[in-house]
């Protein structure tokens, strides 16, 4: 991927002009970090401009703050896993509803970690187990006639869960056995991006099963008695699906267990060990980096402006639930946790301290007024979607062909979104970080 500075990143948020789950499939969190972005962020800083004691803090703040992220996005999970494991000993509706109801909660923690990605490639390497997206559900179970696959993919029809064996290309796959490890390594099967098996989009898609609603309103409805086993089943194969659920939550789990321990604080050895040994001017980058990136490539590029473009519901993030509405709005949160050093937990404390706010102000108040500013107006851009949707018009609606004002609705968080990094890459500059370069992801804006 190309890397674009943004010195009128302003400008061309006034000028930005867009058009309006498909067959463009496009994977946000497998592939592993661009070479660029790992050259860029290992490059020292021309001149520091900070304190290093006060940066310091910075860099070991935004440490304890990464840790009680995934601390919360484990815990949550684990409750996902405790309602999944309760709807699956009763399948009806209401345990059903309460599994669900766990994942939408799981996924405020995990998703104001996406900005610690990009900078940090311990983390991409790890991400796209967890959080791939869009996925060919076909691989994994059944699909209405009228699914439309990922073109060239071998795989997108496998239907593990109806199969023993699935056929990919001229391989034959041996998935009698369902367990974490075995969809672990069925990522990525026949080397298609969009053969998604494991993560919170694959459980999503197992709980709500696909939306056929196209741009129109409401989210997926799988039956619970897809999970019955006996009279009233429905769906096929029910003792396979069962055991893809358990096994897929379960990964999850474990997956966040990973993550929190090398974020651990006092462990010799650990990511965060070595981050925090690493000079100042290094973890600055990288945390401006990670907001820069996801602010303009990820949220900007391939989470609104290429479902925008395409007025494609397949490419949304949270596309079975109707839940993106949520994501963006939490991905955006993340980025401004970073640079003010807060984050509100899952119990409601609030934590805050030594942050790059602190340091861009002392450097040049002005840079850092103009990013609380985009930082707030971003918030503010995307809480209308979320208004929006809690009155019952959704991400996929907003963004159909004809809804002019819902398209603007997107058009306006997107522009914000440019425009702020345009002020990341500034604010970082004050700080003597003068080639940030964030990841557009080969999106032009």
């Amino acid at each position: 991927m190309i890397r674009m500075p943004l010195a009128t990143a302003s400008l061309l948020a006034i000028a930005i002009s867009l058009a309006g789950c498909g067959e463009g499939k496009d994977k946000t969190a497998a592939a592993p970090a661009p070479t660029p972005a790992a050259s860029t962020v290992a490059a020292p800083a021309a001149a520091s401009k900070v304190d290093e004691a006060a940066a310091k803090a910075v860099v070991a703040h935004y440490a304890d703050i990464v840790f009680a992220v995934y601390s919360d996005a484990e815990s949550t999970a684990k409750t996902l896993q405790t309602a999944v494991d309760a709807f699956l000993a009763k399948p009806d509706a209401d345990t059903l509803k309460a599994a669900k109801a766990a994942w939408v909660a799981a996924r405020v923690p995990y998703l104001q970690s996406e900005v610690f990605r990009f900078g940090n490639t311990i983390i991409d390497d790890w991400e796209g187990q967890v959080n791939a997206w869009p996925l060919d559900e076909g691989l994994i179970d059944y699909v209405d006639k009228s699914y439309e696959h990922a073109l060239g993919n071998p795989g997108a029809t496998a239907n593990i869960i109806a199969n023993t064996e699935v056929q990919v290309g001229e391989d034959k796959v041996d998935v009698k056995d369902i367990t974490p490890e075995k969809l672990a390594s069925l990522n990525e099967l026949g080397g298609s991006e969009a053969n998604v098996a494991t993560g919170y989009h694959a459980i999503e898609f197992l709980l709500w099963g696909q939306d056929l609603n196209g741009t129109g309103p409401g989210a997926g409805n799988r039956p619970a008695s897809d999970y019955l086993e006996g009279k009233g089943a429905t769906g096929g194969h029910n003792d396979r699906r069962r055991a893809y659920l358990k096994s897929v939550t379960q990964l999850l789990v474990s997956d966040l267990e990973e993550m929190v321990g090398n974020w651990k604080p006092n462990v010799a050895d650990n990511y965060r060990a070595t981050l925090e040994a690493e000079p100042v001017d290094t973890g600055l980058r990288k945390m401006l980096f990670g907001m820069g990136s996801l602010s303009l490539g990820e949220l900007a590029g391939e989470r609104m402006k290429v479902s925008l473009e395409a007025n494609s519901p397949e490419d949304e993030q949270d596309c079975f639930s109707d839940n993106t509405h949520n994501s963006h709005f939490y991905d955006a949160k993340g980025i401004r946790n970073v640079y003010l050093g807060e984050y509100t937990r899952v119990d409601g404390t609030k934590m805050t301290g030594a942050s790059l706010s602190s340091l861009v102000a002392k450097a040049d108040p002005a840079a850092d007024t103009a990013l609380k500013a985009d930082l707030a107006a971003t918030e503010a851009k995307i809480q209308v979607m979320v208004d929006h949707a809690n009155k019952g018009e959704h991400y996929d609606q907003l963004i159909a062909a004809g809804n002019t004002a819902g398209n603007q609705i997107v058009r306006d968080a997107i522009a914000s979104l440019v425009k702020q990094t345009g002020s990341i890459e500034a604010a970082a500059g004050k700080l003597g970080i003068s080639d940030l370069n964030p990841d557009n992801a080969d999106h032009e804006f």
